[in-house]
């Protein structure tokens, strides 16, 4: 019994030791056991299969020890940070090493085009696999997502069982796969997508290898799910960071804002102006800053505004267009406009160019700064009407109360900013069409801004503005008042004036005018006196023909006068010989080349056009008004003797009366009589 159980004993001390195979099959050999019998060697060779098939049993559970622990390592590894890209790296190099193979890629589902693509790769060897599309229907991954289970193939391009793709199966060549074993990764009751493991040679998966990577897959899943929320995690901490900072950001811009804004309510109490305001505003925003009027025209800036920006045309449309949305707009790339309005009245509104983009504080400081600047245009506006009260009295004291002394006069204006001694032009204003009420207050402003005077009399609009050029000055008028009230005007202007006794004739010859565009039906147009010449005189409700002389010869009557020279007499001779230097010197009595040089200082005096002959009528004319004004002078009764209602003036005629009015009029109005001597009465000696 000893010797029988002797064998068993050995076979069981190899397994105990683990003893290599070579060590076994040394029982079985002659040597081994030479007295054994032939059942005892049967018996031998039992024990020995039954030793092998446990060490079968203790190889696979070592295998499997060894592949658990590997795929713990493996969950280990997955429980580290990762993005996504990277996490999937992870696992397809896991899956390649758990099972030995040449090659792991995973795939994702595409919900929107319902087919696949591949995210990564290990062990690739064809640049193809990387972003490869896998058509719907086709390949491992259609079954495994059709079946929710793992599929396998031990030689792919050979299998039947695959639907098989023309563009999988070149990828698949290219790659030179055989064996490939895919594996679902599910999340919930969801699919993500599909994990496969390749080898380059054919090979059949066990049912250990299956459910390994099975549960590879299952680990993958959570953690891509987990890699997944924590990203969605993270992008929403980094949302809440931003908003944070932003909130914070708006914090200190609403806390910066309303300190701009106390300061405003601060230039408003001190009486501050829209500069001083718009300086405040483009402090914090920067750049530059203005307040525009209805019309587009800039009332106040801080600089000069960049020349990007559209005309005044479409300046004026975007600032009606500003107003009707009630809200700051973009006007340019880079300038935004906000509507300054007072209830339903319109008062312009605020352009500005910031330095950089607009955020939303600095639209809300912008729609703080343009709302100050309405109740600051209403302050100046109250501040105005009464101010205009004073100066419409003032201009009204001009225009009808003859005498006052000039210290008083020349006071008042000061008190008002005017310097009366400075040339003004008149200009008398008739809306041809609608209600006077919008000229008046677009009058009261205009005059205000031009640092001038305005007044209402007989229906018409009167303007006393700077200006040495009335014609300019009254089309300049008619063109921005026309737009406004939407129907024309008629303008007729006079001037410069020459100190305050001058500006009540220089009105009486600007309504003149005025007449004498009515009267050559021209209503709707604009003038200067001193544009219409003679025609003024003619058609004129009065006539004026002392200043008619003085602007059309009045320079060679002062040269005579100073220098006791006779161009005027001159002048005469030479319109009467036909404009003939040769005839003229000898109706003169004088050599031609004196006539040349008397000619010649004319020039100087009238400018070089006097001959041309629009020129040369109104020259003409002026010196026969000049030679019968003398004459009349000259036949007048003494003073004693004179109508104190000036009727002796036209009775003293005699035999000069057919001289007394030229035009058949009875008279040359206001400033022809004999009490009423021109400014050069009297000054050249008798021809």
């Amino acid at each position: 019994m000893a010797l029988q159980e002797q064998p068993i004993l050995r076979v069981l001390e190899l397994l105990a030791r683990e003893a290599p195979a070579a060590a076994y099959e040394e029982l079985l050999a002659p040597a081994g056991a030479p007295e054994a019998r032939p059942a005892e060697r049967e018996r031998l060779a039992e024990a020995l299969r039954l030793a092998a098939a446990v060490r079968g049993h203790i190889d696979r559970r070592q295998e499997r020890e060894a592949a658990l622990s590997a795929l713990v390592d493996t969950a280990h590894d997955l429980t580290l940070p990762y993005d996504l890209d990277a996490l999937l790296r992870v696992i397809a190099r896991r899956a390649r090493l758990l099972l030995n193979l040449d090659m792991a890629y995973i795939s994702f589902h595409d919900e929107e085009s319902g087919d696949s693509y591949v995210r990564t790769a290990d062990g690739h060897a064809s640049s193809l696999t990387m972003g490869f599309r896998v058509p719907i229907g086709s390949g491992l991954g259609s079954s495994v997502r059709s079946g929710s289970a793992p599929f396998w193939s031990p030689d792919y391009l050979e299998d039947p069982r695959v639907a098989h793709h023309s563009l999988i199966d070149d990828v698949v060549r290219a790659e030179g796969l055989r064996a490939i074993l895919a594996v679902p990764l599910r999340s919930r009751d969801s699919a993500l997508g599909v994990l496969y493991a390749a080898d380059r040679t054919v090979r059949h998966f066990t049912p250990d290898e299956i459910s390994l990577m099975a549960s590879l897959a299952d680990l993958a899943s959570v953690a891509i799910e987990k890699t997944r929320e924590l990203g969605r995690a993270r992008a929403e901490i980094a949302a809440l960071e931003r908003s944070a900072s932003r909130t914070r950001s708006d914090l200190l811009s609403v806390r910066r804002a309303n300190e701009v804004h106390a300061r405003m309510t601060d230039l408003l109490l001190a009486g501050g102006d829209l500069s001083g305001l718009l300086a405040l505003a483009t402090g914090v925003l920067g750049g530059t800053a203005a307040v525009l009027e209805p019309d587009g025209r800039v009332l106040a800036s801080t600089g000069p505004l960049p020349e990007e920006l559209p005309g005044t045309e479409e300046t004026a449309r975007a600032v009606l267009e500003t107003h009707a949305a009630r809200r700051p707009v973009e006007f340019s790339p880079g300038a935004w406009l906000a509507p300054v309005a007072a209830g339903g009245e319109y008062l312009g509104c605020v352009l500005v160019h910031p330095a950089e983009p607009l955020s939303d504080s600095g639209l809300r400081l912008l729609r703080l700064t343009a709302g100050t600047t309405g109740v600051l245009m209403l302050m100046q506006r109250n501040t105005a009407v009464a101010e205009s009260q004073v100066r419409e009295e003032f201009f009204d004291d001009l225009l009808t109360v003859p005498g006052r002394p000039p210290a008083q006069l020349r006071d008042r204006a000061r008190r008002l900013g005017l310097d009366l001694e400075a040339p003004y032009a008149v200009a008398v204003i008739r809306p041809e069409g609608g209600s006077l009420g919008r000229a008046v207050v677009w009058a009261s402003s205009y005059a205000l801004r031009a640092g001038g005077l305005s007044n209402v009399r007989g229906g018409c609009l009167t303007l006393l503005l700077p200006s040495r050029n009335p014609g300019e000055t009254a089309r300049r008028v008619s063109d921005e008042l026309t737009p406004l009230l939407g129907h024309p005007v008629t303008v007729g202007a006079a001037g410069p004036t020459a100190g305050p006794a001058d500006i009540a004739p220089t009105h009486a010859e600007a309504l003149r005018c005025l007449g004498a565009l009515t009267s050559l039906g021209s209503s709707g147009s604009s003038a200067a006196a001193s544009e219409l010449g003679f025609l003024g005189l003619l058609l004129g409700d009065n006539h004026s023909v002392d200043r008619y002389v003085e602007d059309t010869i009045g320079p060679v009557l002062d040269y005579d006068t100073q220098r006791y020279t006779t161009l005027v007499h001159t002048l005469e001779s030479y319109f009467e010989s036909g404009s003939s230097p040769t005839h003229a010197a000898e109706a003169l009595h004088v050599h031609p080349n004196t006539v040349s040089r008397r000619l010649e200082r004319i020039t100087a005096l009238l400018g070089e056009d006097w001959q041309e002959p629009a020129r040369a009528l109104e020259v003409q004319l002026a010196l026969r008004l000049h030679r019968t004004r003398r004459t009349l002078r000259a036949e007048a009764p003494p003073a004693g003797l004179r109508d104190p209602d000036g009727a002796g003036a036209s009775a003293a005629g005699g035999a000069g009366g057919a001289l007394t009015d030229p035009f058949g009029a009875g008279g040359f109005g206001a400033g022809s009589g004999p009490g009423s001597a021109g400014p050069h009465a009297d000054r050249l000696r008798a021809p």
